[in-house]
């Protein structure tokens, strides 16, 4: 599970061959929540509002880096680092 941002106590991850749609894995503390890169719905678990807001803005801010990087995951490459949210 390739880390490819952290800002907050967020991590943000996207995993090698994973099934579409595109979507990267964000954990907050205990909980964990999935998030479509095309459209920034959540598609599986919850995490606090206050951190869903965070993850939202920062990938809406990444969203071709974030695309990028899941194509090099579905290509069994490592994901290159995306910058924190400011």
């Amino acid at each position: 599970m390739p880390e490819i941002s952290r800002f907050y106590g967020i991590i943000i991850s996207i995993f090698y061959d994973e099934h579409n749609p595109p979507h990267f894995h964000a954990r907050y503390g205990k909980n964990k929540v999935v998030i479509d890169i095309r459209t920034l719905e959540v598609l599986a678990g919850e995490i606090s509002s206050r951190a869903l807001k965070m993850v939202k803005e920062w990938a809406s801010q990444h969203q071709q880096e974030l695309m990028h990087d899941w194509e090099l995951a579905q290509a069994n490459k490592p994901p290159e680092k995306i910058s924190a949210l400011d």
